[in-house]
């Protein structure tokens, strides 16, 4: 049996059709069609009952998807296990921020990829907060706060931002002077997030309100500088603004705790070696001085 056969099935399977598994697996969709029915040609059983809208598991695909997962992990072990020490193959899949990723973590991407020839590196750039398990990442890199999740995260570095606005802004609605004073003014958020601001040794959690939301830090710098109210904004993307005076910082007394860059990955007790490599890559890169 192929076994990119089942590599290909598997990925259908948790794509939900040929053509996302397609994108995924970088292959034309005729070519994961041709996998897929010579795969159940030799099973003899039908594993996907096509739809207009993708593919779904037939009773038996769903049994024999969790056995070909399986096989398809025991074969990328068996191969990490025979090659020289150090070298990985396979794939490694990663969904990188579209803030900072090209910028910050495209250079160690393909640095990974230049040490291991073997290894496939497929890089999705997006600041939206994929799926892993259900879109078929092996991790992803993160940048700010951490919501509370079954993911497993390790911090790799720090990330200091803070609150933002311009003197436009400032100038026609004034400036909060504490916490609870936000609530009166508008926010520019990526979401329904909260905002962590402290109050000497304590950590004040906010829910701002706001008519301008965007999912990408530049567009939020951009919002903010065009008067439309208060954001809170990684250093980096704020610097030059801040120095020539497009944007001032907001209650520098009651700053953001420091956020952090991490990496994520599905549940489980240990990661694979290629995350494990990445991570390693990243800690090395962006750790804070002096901490190990």
């Amino acid at each position: 049996m192929d076994i990119e056969a089942l590599r290909i099935f598997v990925e259908v399977a948790d794509a939900g059709g040929v053509s996302p598994a397609a994108r995924r697996l970088g292959l034309a969709k005729s070519i994961v069609s041709r996998q897929l029915a010579r795969l159940e040609a030799e099973l003899g059983v039908q594993l996907l009952a096509r739809t207009t809208r993708g593919a779904a598991l037939t009773e038996a695909g769903a049994t024999f998807r969790d056995h070909a997962a399986r096989a398809c992990a025991e074969i990328d072990l068996a191969r990490e296990t025979l090659l020289p020490e150090g070298e990985l193959c396979g794939r490694l899949r990663v969904a990188v921020p579209l803030t900072f990723g090209p910028t910050h973590f495209a250079t160690v991407l393909a640095e990974m990829a230049r040490r291991h020839p073997k290894l496939q590196v497929h890089a999705a750039y997006s600041d939206r907060f994929v799926d892993l398990i259900a879109e078929g990442f092996d991790c992803a890199i993160r940048v700010g706060y951490l919501a509370d999740s079954n993911l497993v995260a390790r911090r790799i570095g720090p990330l200091q931002g803070r609150l933002v606005a311009s003197p436009a802004y400032v100038a026609a609605h004034g400036l909060p002077e504490t916490p609870a004073e936000l609530a009166s003014h508008q926010a520019l958020m990526q979401g329904t997030e909260a905002w962590q601001l402290m109050e000497g040794d304590t950590v004040v959690t906010l829910r701002p309100q706001g008519r301008f939301k965007a999912d990408n830090a530049t567009a939020l710098a951009a919002a903010a500088l065009a008067g439309l109210g208060i954001a809170w904004i990684p250093d980096g993307i704020t610097a030059e603004h801040r120095a020539s005076g497009a944007l001032v910082t907001v209650m520098p007394r009651h700053p953001p705790p420091p956020a952090g860059i991490y990496v994520i990955r599905p549940p489980g007790p240990h990661p694979s070696r290629k995350v494990r490599v990445l991570t390693e890559m990243l800690v090395a890169c962006f750790a804070e001085p002096g901490r190990s």
